[in-house]
């Protein structure tokens, strides 16, 4: 009798166990998996809900999977000036180009920002097409706002990656 009631007694905590237990969960739009030769990934999309955690080593972002973006924060408001300003390959690993069509030797500098607003580089642009270092930054988001003189010209969110 003893050893019964024990056994009914296990199956109803395994039991109860069991339906407590929970996977990943997540209320998306739409979603999938692909496959091809080369591997494949899932993939979901209407993430609605994430976390972050921040340290002074940086920050994570807690989710299913979270979105990568990459834009251009501001652009040039001088009618006077005529250079437009692109910047690759972004994510970066190593370096950075930065490329100004229409240079005409002016004035111009970059400044290079962590996402906290510290300035990490100040440099002048010798070029229509310049090299920027990323080697030695972690993995992260920068600023980079492009100047002439006092005005700044342009700003572009970078993302860095190992």
């Amino acid at each position: 009798m003893f050893n019964r009631i024990l056994t009914i007694r296990t199956l109803l905590l395994f039991f109860t166990g069991i339906s407590a237990l929970q996977a990943q969960t997540t209320i998306t739009s739409s979603g999938g998996n692909a496959k091809g030769t080369g591997g494949s990934a899932s993939y979901s999309v209407g993430q609605v809900v994430y976390t972050m955690a921040s340290g002074s080593q940086g920050s994570i972002l807690h989710g299913v999977q979270q979105p990568f973006e990459i834009s251009v924060v501001t652009g040039i408001e001088e009618k006077d000036i005529n250079m437009s300003f692109s910047v690759y390959p972004n994510p970066a690993t190593d370096f950075l180009s930065l490329k100004i069509a229409n240079y005409n030797n002016e004035k111009l500098s970059y400044r290079l920002y962590d996402i906290r607003g510290n300035l990490l580089q100040n440099k002048k642009v010798l070029a229509a097409e310049s090299a920027i270092s990323m080697q030695n930054l972690a993995s992260g988001t920068y600023i980079l706002k492009i100047a002439l003189g006092v005005k700044k010209l342009q700003t572009f969110k970078i993302i860095k990656n190992q």
